[in-house]
């Protein structure tokens, strides 16, 4: 089996409790998850893999993270047909950025794994679950 990348940006912890849930998930189902803080990628293990996680919480008016964007558009030309979940927390608005980065993950090819998780402020137990569930559809 190989490694199913779990890249995520956290500003609050928020994030990250969700990214450790997802990589909890991965592995319950027998994956081999690799939880990694987005500047410490190698973008082109991205290339290679056939399905990772990406989270990143809702930044300035509802948007992705710059580092976030930076990662993708350096990944971009090889995102076709690879199976990613998305997730991320929110402090204000609708989550109005997930749908958004959901949009512009299949516009590249990109085949969600399944439903994106967000929450707002700190996830809570059904998120948490959820996480799992994401990390468990990862792995197939």
């Amino acid at each position: 089996m190989s490694d199913i990348y779990v890249v995520y940006f956290s500003s609050t912890g928020n994030t990250e409790e969700m990214a450790k849930h997802v990589a909890d998930g991965i592995e319950r189902k027998g994956g081999s998850p690799v939880l990694t803080e987005i500047g410490s990628v190698d973008p082109d293990r991205l290339k290679e893999a056939s399905a990772f996680a990406l989270g990143c919480p809702a930044c300035g008016a509802e948007e992705l993270d710059e580092s976030m964007e930076t990662l993708i558009e350096e990944i971009s030309g090889s995102l076709e047909g690879k199976h990613v979940g998305l997730f991320g927390s929110y402090g204000w608005g609708g989550g109005e950025w997930m749908h958004n980065w959901e949009r512009d993950c299949r516009s590249s090819g990109i085949q969600l794994a399944c439903d994106s998780v967000i929450c707002n402020e700190a996830p809570d137990d059904a998120a948490l679950a959820a996480c799992q569930a994401l990390g468990k559809a990862l792995v197939g």
